[in-house]
This record gives structure tokens, sequence and C-alpha cells, in this order.
């Protein structure tokens, strides 16, 4: 009896979409209800719901298809895991269509070229956006965290706190902000040495 095709497709967050993959899996004749996807999980995450279902669902003689290696994971070690995995359990790992056969001597090495690759784009894409960060905080374009009053309303703020006429709840109701911003503020202000 020939062994079932089970899908996986992922993509890293909420905004990606996986028609792509699906597409690619149909093509590659895996049936819909045995696609299992993730959305919104990079690869170096090992903890993926789809994926444990996908692995869940293999049994001897089936074969997992994907249509890249770096939708199944992004790193060497977690490759071998997975792929110790299917080979313990006579389970073929099909990539894009070129099914590989981890008990083949040159389908293993085939295999750790492909994760070594896939672990070596990740970390360029990681190196990358580290220096676009670089580059954007060194123009003034990547400040953090923008303050929630402007200088003048937190003036504000501090003359009705002194002022003792009204409450942190009310003060904070009426910047509309929560209490614990009314409370930074005032703590950051320089002869206010009141804690909360």
């Amino acid at each position: 009896m020939a062994g079932h095709i089970i899908g996986y497709a992922r993509v890293s967050t909420n905004e990606q979409d996986l028609t792509a993959q699906r597409n690619g899996l149909a093509a590659l004749n895996v049936p819909e209800d045995r696609i299992y996807v993730d959305h919104g999980l990079t690869g170096t995450n090992r903890e993926r719901p789809g994926l444990r279902e996908a692995l869940a669902a293999c049994r001897a003689g089936d074969t997992l298809v994907i249509t890249k290696l770096d939708r199944l994971a992004r790193s060497l070690p977690d490759a071998r895991d997975i792929i110790e995995d299917l080979t313990k359990r006579n389970v073929k790992l099909s990539i894009g269509g070129s099914v590989h056969d981890p008990t083949d001597p040159v389908g293993r090495l085939l295999f750790n070229v492909l994760a070594m690759v896939a672990e070596f784009e990740s970390d360029l894409i990681r190196a990358r956006t580290r220096e676009g960060m670089q580059v954007a905080k060194a123009k003034g374009k990547l400040r953090g965290k923008q303050p929630k009053l402007t200088k003048s309303q937190e003036a504000h703020l501090i003359s009705l706190y002194k002022g003792g006429q009204h409450t942190t709840t009310e003060i904070a109701e009426l910047f509309k902000v929560a209490r614990s911003t009314v409370y930074r503020i005032v703590q950051r202000t320089p002869g206010f040495s009141q804690t909360f």
C-alpha cells in the first residue's frame, strides 16, 4: 500500500500569504485536507502547531512535502532533528518535488548542504535587518517609542498635579493616557522625589 502525502507550509508574518505555497503543494499532488500550515511563525521557532500536526500525521511509508527547505527549518540543528525523526519513522521528505532519502549517504549529504544554505540565508536576513536599523537610527529615522504627550502637555500635566485639585485618575482621563504614564512623567520631573 502506497503511503500518504502530507504537506506543510509556513509564513513568518501575519501579513504574508500562503497562496503560493498552497498552490505549490497542490501541484505536487498534496490533497488540500492534508496541508498543515503555520501563520506568523518563524522557521527558527520549533514550537509551531502546524508543523507538530504535520509530523504527527506522518506514518511509515508517508512523504512529507514542502515547497522549499526554509519553510521547514531555518537552522541546521533544527533541520537535522526533523530529518532524524522522519528517518526513524521511515517517512520520506520531498522538497519542491525532489524526494530526499535520508538513509542514502548522498541524500543525507545533499540534505545537510540544503539545511546549511537555509541557515546561512536566515543569518543574512538577520544581519541585513540589524544593518538597516543601524542606518535608520544614524539618520534619525529610527527613534524608538515616541512619547505620549508633548513637552507642553507634560508641563500642563505637572501643573495640574502640583495644584492638587485633581486625582491621578482624573488627570490620566483628561490627557487620555494611563495612570502609569502620569506617574512616569511626575517621577521624571526634576524636583519631584515622590514615589508611588
